[in-house]
Formats: structure tokens, sequence, C-alpha cells
């Protein structure tokens, strides 16, 4: 099951047209990143203050298929795709009522603070195991 954030859209994240900007949708896409991880018991202050790990963003891939407009309510509906050793795959989509506007594939991975790989945490594998998608538990 994914995970869903919603987003309203605000005149601060349109272009002159009156769209959504084109790099706005990566800002929504993270912020839903860390609410899924907020919501799985796990902080980004606290991962990195007490664990020494951090994530980042080493892949990203994005197809932009509808424009979302001034005030739209959104979704940010996000699954993990693969979860595997010291990263993950995780798809990303941006809908309104139900219609996919942005489509995006991300690879992220988990670094120690020295920005060497570190193993994913093992409550993060067990969200990303109730996500669905095929998750491997090396």
């Amino acid at each position: 099951m994914p995970h869903v954030y919603p987003v309203r859209v605000y005149y601060e994240d349109t272009d002159a047209g009156g769209v959504v900007y084109y790099s706005n949708y990566l800002r929504f896409a993270e912020r839903a990143r860390t609410e899924l991880l907020r919501d799985a018991g796990i902080d980004h202050v606290t991962l990195m203050d007490e664990d020494g790990l951090m994530f980042a963003v080493r892949r990203c891939e994005a197809e932009y298929v509808k424009p979302a407009r001034l005030d739209d309510a959104l979704e940010i509906r996000t699954t993990c795709i693969e979860a595997t050793g010291a990263s993950f795959w995780l798809e990303q989509l941006v809908q309104r009522a139900g219609e996919t506007l942005v489509e995006m594939k991300l690879r992220l991975v988990c670094l120690k603070s020295d920005g060497r790989p570190a193993r994913l945490p093992k409550k993060l594998k067990i969200t990303f195991g109730n996500m669905s998608g095929p998750i491997t538990q090396n």
C-alpha cells in the first residue's frame, strides 16, 4: 500500500502561466519522503544524530504528463519498488483526483556521516516491505 501525502498548490508554486513550475514537483516529492519516514517512526535529525546515517538521491527520473494548477489538491503517492543493501528505489506519483500528473522514479542511498554506504535501517526495510514490491533482505 503506498504512502499518501496531500499537497495544496499555492501561488508560490506556480510559474507565470499559472501552472506548477517543474522543479516544485521535486520539492513536493521530498516532503512526501520525509513524511513517509516520520510516519514510520524515523526522522532525519535522529537518524543523523544518533545513527550517523543520512539519505541522498542518486538518481531521479521524472515524466511530466499533465500540469497541476494554482489551488489544486494533489496527492503524492510513494511506493517502494526495491530495497537492497544500502539503496532503495521509490516510485512517486503526483495525482489530482486519481489522475497521474507526474511520474517519478528515484534511487536513494543510505550513507554514513563520512559518505560511505551503510545498510538500510531494519525499521525502514519493514516499512518498505509493508508498501509492497520486491523487498530483498540483504
